[in-house]
């Protein structure tokens, strides 16, 4: 058994972030590992920021993940990619999708989305891989299946066998659902 990790979900809501950690979670208990899920909620229904935090490892106190603290950052959305990076340990890395879903301050015309987001990501010299896989989950059949294509890219920075992983989807997933995420999984896991 390696040693435990810290990973941060970042997301907005309605993005599968929930789905995403639960998986995670689920597959780590698993593995044996003591592993510890705390979810924070911000007006995730409204399309709001979603954080999930996992943690694992052979006895895990708390849940939370500091600044600094984060093996890796699974994101669902450029923006907050960007935003919780401050959370990636100097030889961490970031996952993210290019996807850009304007917050309602830009809605609202507040305030312009950023630009620029992807060159100042690599800019910070972080381990960044910033990934379509939105075009990825429409291949697959849905462009909701993006979180299980970024769950596919984590899977090969993770010392798990894809069967565990697939296994641990099929039981996690509604039936009707299955072979689409196997697909976006599998098309993750590809790149």
């Amino acid at each position: 058994m390696s040693k435990g990790k810290n990973i941060m979900i970042v997301g907005v809501g309605g993005q599968g972030t929930l789905l995403a950690s639960r998986v995670l979670g689920n597959l780590l208990v698993e593995e044996g590992w003591d592993v510890k899920v705390s979810e924070v909620h911000g007006m995730s229904q409204r399309g709001g920021s979603v954080v999930t935090y996992v943690k694992y490892g052979e006895s895990v106190a708390s849940p939370v993940i500091e600044q600094g603290e984060a093996d890796y950052i699974l994101a669902f959305e450029l923006l907050e990619a960007a935003r919780f990076l401050p959370y990636l340990k100097t030889d961490g890395t970031l996952i993210a999708s290019t996807q850009k879903i304007a917050p309602m301050p830009v809605i609202t015309g507040a305030s312009p989305y950023p630009e620029n987001l992807e060159e100042k990501i690599v800019a910070t010299g972080c381990d960044a891989k910033l990934l379509d896989v939105l075009s990825l989950a429409q291949q697959a059949g849905s462009p909701k299946a993006a979180n299980v294509v970024l769950l596919g890219v984590l899977s090969k920075q993770m010392d798990i066998a894809q069967e565990r992983w697939l296994a641990v989807l099929e039981r996690t997933v509604p039936p009707k659902f299955i072979e689409l995420n196997k697909k976006a999984f599998a098309l993750g896991r590809a790149l």
